[in-house]
C-alpha cells in the first residue's frame, strides 16, 4: 500500500490520484457461490497497513477541500449560525429543576440545576470538564429515589461503549464507584445501589470491532467496587440479545426487556421484595411492548401488539400475563408515537402524516383536548406523573426549539424560552407533498426552500432519508442546512417505507425482501422533483446515514445517472457480513442476512452497495465518512466501499473518503468537529453542485 499521491490538480473536472489499495485473494462461497473481497484486510482497523492507508486517504480528502474557495467562509458562517444558547427543557427531580444548556459554541452541553423556576441556575455537571477537546459525551444521568446519589454514564470518543460514575448530588463530590464495559445502557436506580447491563471486558486492541455478546443486567451497591456486583439476569443460549431493566416508580417492580431476535421485545416483571424468577409477559419478538407508568397496581404500557400503529393497554400487577391486559385508549388512524404520564394526565403524540399531534387523555382512556401547535413540526414533552407543572418543546425546519410551559386545566401554552439565531426563519417556507413511488404507494416528502422559489428545473437539492428499524423521521432543526437554504437550495425529507410513519405494516413493508421499496421510494423522490421542474440531475446530492448511509449506497449504485453528489454516512455497505461485527446481529430483522438462506442471499447480494459497483461507470462525486470509533457500524463498510468505489468509477468525479478520528457513530460528538464535518460536507455539495454561494 503506497502513500497518498500529491492531489496534481486544483480543479475538480481533472482527476485525482488515489492511494493504491492493495487487493487480497479472498473468496467466500455463499450457497455454492463464489463472492470475491480483495479488500477484506481493511477490515481489521488496528494493523499499521489500515492506518496507513487511512492516512493517505486523508491526505487526499484534505488536499481536495482545501482547494474549495469557500470552504473557509462556510465554516465561519456554520459557526456563526450554531453559536445561540441551546436550552433543553427543564425536569424535575426530587424537588429541584434540571436542564441542559449549551452557550452556543460549547463542545458539550452542561447540566444545570435550580431549586425553583425562577431562582439563578447552578452547574451541576459541566462534561467539558472530563476531556481536553470536548470527545468525552454524557449520555445520560439518573437519580436516586431519596434524591441522595446521582450516576451519570459518559462515552469516549464517540464509542457505544459507556462508563458509570456516581456523584454526591449535594456536595457534587464523585465517589469512588465506576463502571466499565456498560453498553445500550444507563444506570436504573431502586435502593442505595442501581441495575445496568454490560458485557464482558472485550479483546484489547478489538474493542471496537469485535461482535459482542452475552448482555448481562447486574445490580451495583453505592460504595462498592464493580468486582462485587450481583448478576441480576444472564441469557447465555441467547447471546445475541439484549438485556435491560426498569424500575417502577414506587420501587416495587422490575421490569426485564429481552431484544434482538426481531422486530420488538419481550416483557418479564418481578417484585422487586420477592426472591423470585422473573414472570414472563410476552412470548414473542414481533410486538413492542413498553411500560410507560405504574400507578397502584396498574401498569399503563404502549403496545403494538395486534396493533400496527400502537395503542395504550393495561396490565394489572397482581394478574399481569398479555392475555389479562385491557384495552385503555385503541389504535387509531394515525400513528401513537409516545406516550407519558404527567399530572395523572396522559398526554399522547401521534404522528400524522409524519408531523406530531399532540392530545391529552385522562387515566380512564377518554380524550381531552388536542393541544395547539405552532406549525408542522415535532414536539416532546418533560412532567413526572405527580407534577403541577408540564413543559413541552416544538422544533421544525425553520425553528431552532421553542419551550412551552402547558397549563393543562386551562388549556393554554405559554412561551417559556425561545432561542435568538442568526438567521431569519421567515424568509423560508416549508411545504409537504406526496409522490407515486414505482409500485404506485403514495409516500410523503416535506421540502424547505426560501420563499419565492422559481420552478424551473435548476434548483439545487439535498435529498436525505432513512428507511428502516421503524424510525421516523419528523422534522427537525439542523444549522447546517441554512446556508444551503439561503443560497437557494432546496433540503427534501422524504418518509421512506422502512420507518414508522404510518406504523409497523409501513416499517415491514421495507425491510428483507422488501427492502428495495426503500430504495425505489428514494429513487421516485428524486424523479417527482426533476418531473415537477423543482430540479435537475446535475443539481441533486443525497445524504444519509447509518441504514441512511446504505441507503445513498444503493441508490447511487442503481441510478448513478440520477444524482450529481452522494454524501453516504457511517454506512451499512457490505451487506453480506455487516452481522459479523460488533451488534450487527441485530440489525438482521430489517435485513435477513447472507448465511439464511439462498433467496436472502441472493436479494442481499442484489443490492449491496460495495458488490454492486460497475467497473468504468461515471458515479456521483462522493465523499464516504466515518470515524475510527465507530462500534455501531464499523468503519470496514467504508474503508472497503471507497476502495472499491475508486477503482469502478471512471475518475470523472471524485471519490473521497472523510475518515474522523476520536469519533465514532455520531452521538456525543464535540462541537469543533461536528461544525468542521459539516463544512466539509456542505461545501463538497456546493462545490460539485456547481453552486456560487455567498454567505451573510
Amino acid at each position: 500500500m503506497s502513500g497518498a499521491l500529491a492531489m496534481s490538480c486544483n480543479h475538480k473536472s481533472q482527476k485525482l490520484n488515489y492511494p493504491m489499495t492493495e487487493k487480497v485473494d479472498t473468496v467466500d462461497v455463499y450457497f455454492g457461490t463464489e463472492v470475491a473481497d480483495p479488500y477484506r484486510w481493511l477490515e481489521n482497523d488496528t494493523t499499521a497497513a489500515t492506518a496507513a492507508w487511512v492516512e493517505a486517504q486523508n491526505e487526499v480528502t484534505d488536499a481536495y477541500l482545501a482547494q474549495i474557495p469557500y470552504r473557509q467562509q462556510l465554516l465561519d458562517r456554520l459557526t456563526s449560525l450554531a453559536n445561540y444558547e441551546k436550552i433543553g427543557l427543564p425536569f424535575k427531580r426530587n424537588k429541584k429543576y434540571y436542564f441542559y444548556k449549551n452557550d452556543g459554541l460549547q463542545n458539550q452541553s452542561v447540566l444545570y440545576t435550580q431549586d425553583a423556576l425562577d431562582s439563578e441556575p447552578v452547574v451541576f455537571l459541566d462534561p467539558n470538564q472530563l476531556s481536553d477537546d470536548g470527545t468525552v459525551a454524557l449520555k445520560s444521568v439518573s437519580f436516586s429515589k431519596d434524591g441522595k446519589y446521582a450516576a451519570y454514564t459518559i462515552s469516549r470518543s464517540g464509542s457505544d461503549w459507556s462508563e458509570i460514575y456516581v456523584m454526591d448530588v449535594a456536595t457534587r463530590k464523585l465517589l469512588d464507584d465506576h463502571i466499565l464495559w456498560s453498553k445500550f445502557s444507563g444506570a436504573t436506580w431502586q435502593g442505595d445501589g442501581f441495575y445496568y447491563s454490560a458485557y464482558d471486558a472485550p479483546t484489547e486492541g478489538k474493542e471496537f470491532s469485535n461482535v459482542n455478546e452475552t448482555h448481562k443486567v447486574y445490580y451495583h451497591k453505592v460504595g462498592t467496587p464493580q468486582s462485587a456486583d450481583v448478576l441480576v439476569y444472564q441469557n447465555p443460549k441467547e447471546p445475541k440479545r439484549f438485556y435491560s431493566v426498569g424500575v417502577s416508580d414506587d420501587e416495587r417492580y422490575l421490569f426485564l426487556y429481552e431484544s434482538g431476535a426481531g422486530r420488538g421485545n419481550n416483557l418479564y416483571m418481578k417484585e422487586v421484595s420477592k426472591n423470585t424468577p422473573f414472570e414472563q409477559l410476552t412470548t414473542d419478538f414481533d410486538f413492542q411492548y413498553y411500560p410507560i407508568e405504574e400507578i397502584g397496581d396498574n401498569i399503563y404500557i404502549m403496545t403494538n401488539y395486534n396493533a400496527p400503529k400502537n395503542r395504550i393497554m393495561v396490565a394489572n400487577a397482581k394478574n399481569p400475563k398479555l392475555e389479562n391486559w385491557v384495552e385503555l385508549v385503541p389504535e387509531s388512524e394515525s400513528v401513537l408515537a409516545n406516550a407519558q404520564v404527567i399530572g395523572n394526565k396522559l398526554y399522547l403524540t401521534y404522528d400524522k402524516d409524519a408531523s406530531n399531534h399532540a392530545y391529552v387523555y385522562d387515566l380512564a382512556g377518554k380524550e381531552l383536548q388536542e393541544i395547539t401547535l405552532p406549525s408542522l413540526g415535532s414536539v416532546g414533552f418533560s412532567g413526572n406523573k405527580d407534577d403541577e407543572e408540564c413543559f413541552y418543546y416544538f422544533t421544525s425546519f425553520t425553528n431552532p426549539g421553542a419551550t412551552y410551559q402547558y397549563d393543562v386545566n386551562s388549556n393554554n401554552s405559554e412561551l417559556y424560552r425561545t432561542p435568538k439565531v442568526q438567521f431569519n426563519p421567515d424568509e423560508f417556507v416549508t411545504e409537504q407533498i406526496f409522490f407515486a413511488s414505482k409500485d404506485s404507494v403514495m409516500v410523503p416528502m416535506f421540502l424547505t426552500y426560501k420563499k419565492g422559489l422559481k420552478l424551473d428545473g435548476n434548483n439545487p437539492v439535498l435529498l436525505y432519508g432513512y428507511g428502516g428499524f421503524g424510525i421516523s423521521l419528523n422534522p427537525s432543526f439542523n444549522t447546517s442546512r441554512i446556508p444551503f437554504l439561503e443560497n437557494g437550495g432546496i433540503y427534501a425529507l422524504v418518509n421512506l417505507r422502512g420507518g414508522n410513519e404510518y406504523g409497523e405494516e409501513w416499517h415491514v413493508a421495507g425491510t428483507k425482501q422488501q427492502k428495495q421499496n426503500v430504495f425505489d421510494d428514494f429513487i421516485s423522490a428524486a424523479e417527482y422533483l426533476v418531473e415537477n421542474k423543482y430540479t435537475n440531475p446535475s443539481e441533486i446530492a443525497i445524504m444519509g446515514g447509518s441504514n441512511g448511509g446504505l441507503l445513498v449506497g444503493a441508490c447511487m449504485t442503481q441510478r448513478p445517472d440520477l444524482f450529481q453528489v452522494a454524501i453516504p454516512q457511517v454506512g451499512v455497505l457490505d451487506m453480506l457480513r455487516y452481522h459479523k461485527f460488533t451488534i450487527g446481529w441485530n440489525w438482521a430483522s430489517d435485513y435477513g442476512t447472507s448465511e439464511d438462506n439462498p433467496e436472502m442471499f441472493g436479494y442481499l447480494l442484489g443490492y449491496s452497495p460495495l458488490h454492486n459497483l460497475k467497473p468504468g461507470t461515471q458515479y456521483p462525486a462522493t465523499m464516504i465518512t466515518t470515524a475510527d470509533h465507530d462500534d455501531r457500524v464499523v468503519p470496514a463498510h467504508s474503508f472497503k466501499y471507497a476502495a472499491a468505489l475508486q477503482e469502478a468509477n471512471d475518475g470523472t468525479n471524485p471519490t473521497l473518503i472523510r475518515i474522523e478520528s476520536k469519533a465514532g457513530h455520531g452521538a456525543g460528538k464535540p462541537m469543533s468537529k461536528v461544525l468542521e464535518e459539516q463544512a466539509d460536507i456542505f461545501s463538497f455539495i456546493m462545490y460539485n453542485l456547481n453552486m456560487k454561494p455567498q454567505f451573510k
